[in-house]
Parts: C-alpha cells; structure tokens; sequence
C-alpha cells in the first residue's frame, strides 16, 4: 500500500502507465461537484467510481482483495481509514473470490491503519487485503480502478 497527497503522485506515476493519467483528471476537474457514479477515462482499463459512502467500525468492516485491478483511493471530504494486512497472513475468507465485482472477501483484522484526510490517496494492489471506508459519518471519495 502506498499512501500519499495528490500533490506529490508525480513520485509514482511512473510506476503504472496509466497513473498519470488518472491522476492529471482528479487534479483537473471538480469531481466533489461531479454526479456520483461511474466516470470512464479508458474503459474499463481506467475508470473513477465517484462513492458517497457511510463509514463504518473497524471491528464491522471486513478486508476485500482484487485480481484484476489496482484501487487508488482518493479522499474528497471526511476523514476515511483504511486496514490493511499481508496477504500471507491471511486466515478466514468470508466471500470467495468473484470475477463479476473483481473481489474476494476476508474477516481478519487489519494490522495496520493509515487515516486518509481531503487530498490524499492511498494506492492497493492486488496483493494488499484492505479494508476500506472506516471511520464516522458520510465521506466523499474516488476510487480509481486501474486495470493491471
């Protein structure tokens, strides 16, 4: 997991070709304001889910994997935690992995926190299980699915 400010993704777009990319649309366009919903920039090699969710306890939210996708989780409004654990240590799956939804579900305990505040992201790959969206209350987020 890599955690950061928008401000500061230049360090690591190099490290997938379409970072730049997704990063030069978040900085240019007044997303908060924006419809939520899906916002395609390539198809499905590159699109924004523009979410509204209701933060939940760490204890009630559970760790989700992706196969196919890269999620760079982009703070608008709030303040939004989210867990993490290695893959390696992983012991109790709650969903088996489903391609439609490109998720596979497990209710171990995050081992580490990194609490998110408007303007920066965290970036997961397919080898970090994590949980998002804890905390309180509404935030406003980007969850750029980046195509591997």
């Amino acid at each position: 997991m890599i955690v950061s400010r928008l401000e500061n993704s230049s360090r690591i777009e190099s490290l997938h070709p379409l970072f730049k990319q997704l990063f030069d649309y978040v900085k240019t366009h007044d997303l908060l304001n924006a419809p939520l919903g899906r916002i395609e920039l390539d198809g499905d090699n590159l699109f924004i889910n523009n979410v509204n969710p209701e933060c939940v306890p760490a204890d009630k939210q559970v760790l989700e994997m992706h196969r196919d996708y890269i999620d760079v989780h982009i703070l608008l409004t709030g303040q939004e935690t989210i867990g993490w654990k290695a893959v390696e240590t992983l012991e109790h799956q709650a969903q088996a992995y489903q391609k439609e939804g490109d998720c596979a579900l497990y209710s171990d305990r995050p081992t580490l926190f990194a609490t998110l505040q408007p303007g920066e992201f965290a970036i997961v790959y397919p080898e970090d299980p994590h949980a998002p969206v804890i905390g309180e209350g509404k935030i406003r987020k980007l969850i750029g699915k980046v195509k591997l």
